[in-house]
């Protein structure tokens, strides 16, 4: 399978504060994330990189076969390195954790560099309206393994997949 394009300037890689919208896929597209074991493992890691410090999430959206997410990264460290914690974050727990075998990943992805309000909105909407446009969902809140989904559960009171922390919301 061919790489994903990265059209963002590379001297954007590192510096201020930095956000992207970032498209990663899985291995051969297979629809690894369509059972909740392995999209709330996903959801889990992503968690755990917001809560130690590492990156922001604004908005993500876990796909059967792929997944967006629009973060922001602080001063020296890449988006490279950031999206490396990701994936790498989740197949070894996946591997750990629940015995999977096998590749995960498609190698590299895709992003956008946002550089004004406009295109964070856009991209945000995009991202909450993945799983509508797919099929999957007749509104964005109603597919559980998106921000949007989460925040709506955070908002009512409820404790969304036994975290009663959502991803950082702007």
């Amino acid at each position: 399978m061919a790489k994903p394009s990265r059209p963002s300037d590379p001297k954007n890689a590192t510096g201020q504060s930095r956000t992207f919208f970032v498209t990663t896929r899985t291995a051969g597209g297979r629809s690894l994330f369509q059972t909740a074991r392995l999209a709330e493992l996903l959801i889990d890691v992503l968690r755990h990189y917001v809560r130690s410090g590492r990156f922001q999430i604004h908005n993500f959206v876990v796909m059967p076969n792929h997944v967006h997410v629009l973060p922001s990264i602080q001063g020296e460290t890449s988006l490279e390195k950031t999206i490396q914690l990701i994936k790498g974050g989740f197949s070894f727990r996946a591997k750990k954790e629940l015995g999977f075998k096998g590749e995960i990943w498609q190698r590299g992805f895709s992003d956008v560099r946002i550089v004004d309000e406009s295109s964070f909105q856009n991209h945000r909407a995009y991202i909450d309206n993945n799983p509508v446009k797919s099929g999957l969902a007749s509104a964005p809140e109603a597919y559980p393994y998106g921000t949007a989904c989460l925040k709506m559960r955070k908002d009512s009171g409820a404790k969304a997949h036994s975290d009663s922390t959502v991803l950082r919301h702007d």
